[in-house]
């Protein structure tokens, strides 16, 4: 605790000498009570002086303080605004966020194809949730041309990150193939990594597949498995 103080105390010192490492850092030391007795207010004053200075981490905090009103009033065009700002800088949270206000018109006017367009930037980045809808937005063709195999193709590299949403649409892929081969065993596979995390979707698949085997081998047929529930939107 006594070092926590004797580090804001530098932290102050370099952040009125206007270095905007130090402003976030300050700010974000009043965000959580680091050092300094919590308080928004101030955290927010010093997140500013740094965002107005292009600082990108600080640009997000900020957008999120309006998004939410932490600090300030909530004010979801001025949100949007430094959300932006972080985003252009190639903030990937920023770019996914702010797709996620295109998709639902929050702060902006909804537009698919701009929310599509800043997913793509933060998924390439790495970002598992803007990876998944994207692969949800080629499923659907919303925002972009209908491709399922460019579907199964992103909604894997989330899958892949342990998101159990797209664990669970890359398993309702495989099992009535959408833009791969039809594939129980892998549709089980992926139903199972998603179910493990408490996917209530892929519970029910699992048990539909495991019903509609038991059915099978009870009239003796190899007849098509029943599909696995619904392919799920976009995450917000």
């Amino acid at each position: 605790e006594k070092d926590m103080k004797e580090a804001v105390r530098w932290l102050r010192r370099a952040a009125e000498q206007g270095h905007a490492e130090a402003q976030y850092s300050l700010g974000f030391c009043y965000a959580n009570g680091n050092g300094v007795e919590k308080d928004m207010k101030e955290a927010v004053r010093w997140s500013r002086r740094a965002a107005e200075q292009g600082h990108a981490e600080a640009q997000y905090s900020l957008g999120c303080c309006y998004a939410n009103g932490n600090g300030v009033e909530k004010d979801r065009k001025e949100a949007v605004r430094w959300l932006r700002r972080a985003a252009e800088q190639g903030h990937a949270v920023a770019q996914y966020d702010l797709g996620v206000c295109y998709l639902g018109g929050d702060g902006v006017e909804k537009d698919m194809k701009e929310a599509v367009w800043w997913w793509r930037k933060a998924a390439e980045q790495g970002n598992a949730k803007a990876q998944y809808n994207l692969g949800v937005c080629y499923f659907k063709g919303e925002g972009v041309e209908k491709d399922m195999k460019e579907a199964v193709r992103w909604l894997r590299r989330a899958a892949e990150q342990g998101l159990a949403e797209a664990q669970y649409n890359l398993g309702f892929c495989y099992e009535n193939g959408y833009g791969v081969e039809k594939d129980r065993k892998e549709a089980v596979r992926w139903y199972r990594k998603a179910a493990e995390q408490g996917n209530s979707s892929a519970k029910d698949a699992l048990k539909k597949l495991g019903s509609s085997e038991r059915r099978n081998k009870n009239a003796g047929s190899a007849s098509r498995s029943v599909p696995g529930g619904v392919f799920i939107s976009p995450l917000g």
